[in-house]
């Protein structure tokens, strides 16, 4: 009996590094060997309900996948790359797949001592547009974010977090202005504009 050594590939992104508002969320995604899903690329450039569509597919052909939220507490407490880092390490922490390797998109990434003795791993520059596995990824998180986004703007409605997802639109900063900040902003992201008086953003 042969025993095989290829690799499984564990893809790795994250939604919602920008916004001034609401959580980071990373994914990770191990597939089934021979999964192919038509349509799949960066979540950026799919439509709301392409992306809704093909999260449902993705989860059913997943071996494994992880998804961690990071709220914006932390990122405050933290910074963002260090909130990023934790949650893809949280995600990676929780996979039991055996002998996977790291696909991760972007161009910096690190994993603690126990982890990196375990995994072999590799950035890949818009990796989300490259690579299967991580564009797959990237729909997992984005898709788990702008949920998570619709369900406080019905707690937050001033905000229009439904709409913006938390982004830094001229609109959403007006709204900061006018009502000042909720429990779900990012105070260390909001700091650099909200010296300004709302009729700048008019």
């Amino acid at each position: 009996m042969t025993v095989s050594t290829e690799k499984y590939i564990c893809g790795i992104d994250e939604a919602g590094r920008g916004p001034l508002a609401g959580p980071v969320v990373t994914s990770c995604v191990i597939l089934k060997p021979g999964t192919k899903i038509e349509g799949v690329k960066d979540s950026k450039k799919l439509s709301e309900k392409k992306r809704e569509f093909l999260f449902g597919e993705i989860i059913n052909s997943c071996l494994e996948y992880k998804i961690e939220i990071i709220d914006n507490k932390i990122i405050d407490g933290i910074n963002i790359l260090n909130a990023t880092m934790l949650g893809m390490e949280k995600c990676i922490s929780g996979i039991k797949t055996e002998n996977i390797r790291l696909l991760i998109d972007g161009n910096y990434f690190r994993l603690n001592d126990n982890l990196q003795e375990k995994y072999e791993y590799q950035t890949i520059v818009e990796g989300d547009d490259k690579i299967f596995e991580i564009s797959c990824a990237s729909i997992l998180a984005k898709v788990t974010r702008d949920r998570l986004m619709r369900d406080y703007d019905i707690k937050y409605p001033e905000y229009l977090f439904a709409k913006n997802k938390g982004y830094g639109t001229p609109e959403h900063i007006q709204r900061i202005l006018k009502f000042g900040l909720c429990d779900i902003h990012r105070k260390t992201f909001c700091k650099n504009f909200i010296q300004y008086t709302f009729e700048d953003f008019q």
